[in-house]
């Protein structure tokens, strides 16, 4: 049966670079069966041309994170969504133009809080302006709010705890490369596919290293 499609989608770059740092991360043969178990062989050897259209839809992005799990089981499928998040980020997230000006001297120098001040609200706008996600970032304290009021991990998923791993990793990476090095503890507090309005990730300030 084919899947019914969300109507919302990713640009194409986004999801070649995903799929790239998939395979990065599991081999090509393991990339290769996820894309079978998802029904989405028709990217095997042939990712999203390397342009801005909105074409990959949610539904297909969640299917993504099901055969992972599907096909590794939750644990070893939750470990490979987290690793491809990271490496999403470090091989071509960074490049987009929301996050250009942090990767400069002039930010480099900025004391660190100030540094999370500005990038993390950069990673939400590229989503926001170059996809149909929905994200924002809100200053808590000791913490920042990053949420997602239209998910692509978790497109019509139930289930019974948060599951949108990949994105946990991708702010995890985020969070490295804007501070200079610094690892954050990233937690999913809240998830759509488990009943919530919203899914929310707090950033705690504090580094863990």
């Amino acid at each position: 049966m084919p899947r019914e499609k969300s109507g919302f989608n990713y640009p194409n770059r986004i999801a070649r670079i995903v799929l790239q740092a998939m395979e990065e991360v599991m081999g090509t043969n393991g990339l290769n069966a996820v894309l079978n178990l998802a029904g989405l062989s028709d990217y095997i050897g042939n990712f999203p041309p390397d342009n801005l259209e909105k074409q990959f839809d949610f539904s297909d992005f969640t299917a993504l994170q099901v055969a992972l799990e599907d096909m590794y089981g939750e644990r070893g499928g939750r470990g490979l969504a987290l690793r491809a998040g990271r490496a999403a980020f470090s091989e071509g997230l960074k490049g987009f133009g929301a996050l250009a000006g942090v990767g400069d001297m002039a930010f480099k120098v900025l004391p660190l809080e100030a540094k999370l001040k500005i990038g993390i609200p950069a990673m939400a706008a590229i989503f926001s302006q170059f996809s149909d996600q929905i994200s924002n970032v809100r200053d808590e304290g000791d913490y920042f709010l990053y949420t997602l009021e239209r998910c692509p991990m978790c497109w019509n998923r139930k289930a019974d705890k948060p599951v949108c791993f990949m994105g946990q990793g991708l702010l995890q990476e985020g969070l490295r490369w804007v501070s200079g090095g610094r690892e954050f503890r990233v937690v999913m507090q809240t998830c759509i596919a488990k009943g919530d309005d919203i899914g929310r990730y707090i950033i705690y300030k504090e580094p863990l290293d």
